[in-house]
């Protein structure tokens, strides 16, 4: 499942980035830096308990509040986020081709390499 609003991915965003779990207060004034709109303290906390509901963050008590985390990284979220859209047609073929000509040809190149060392057949051992 994708993460849907903009104040959802910007709160993922500022955990992903802060790399540990933060209270409410922390991941308001990181969601707020740099924004036109800001977010008021009960909006933040509203929608990161509603990424709780959603699996997307975990929770843990602090004294009398909470401190959020990601439940996954950033890279295992937008992998199943991809393989999700993958899944969603039943011809891969032409999808797959259609991204391997939009991919930057470094990206290309390492997925191509990642491709290979997954399909490479394991020694047998005796």
């Amino acid at each position: 499942m994708a993460i849907a609003g903009p104040l959802e991915r910007a709160i993922m965003e500022a955990l992903w980035d802060a790399q540990k779990p933060l209270l409410i207060r922390e991941l308001m004034e990181k969601v707020n830096a740099g924004s036109a709109k800001r977010s008021a303290y009960t909006t933040v906390q509203t929608v990161a308990d509603r990424l709780v509901q959603k699996g997307f963050l975990s929770r843990t008590a602090d004294r009398n509040a909470w401190r959020y985390a990601p439940t996954r990284s950033r890279e295992d979220h937008v992998a199943q986020v991809m393989a999700e859209a993958l899944a969603e047609t039943t011809d891969r073929g032409p999808v797959l081709a259609r991204f391997a000509e939009t991919i930057d040809p470094q990206d290309a190149h390492r997925l191509l390499m990642e491709l290979a060392q997954r399909s490479a057949p394991t020694e047998s051992r005796s």
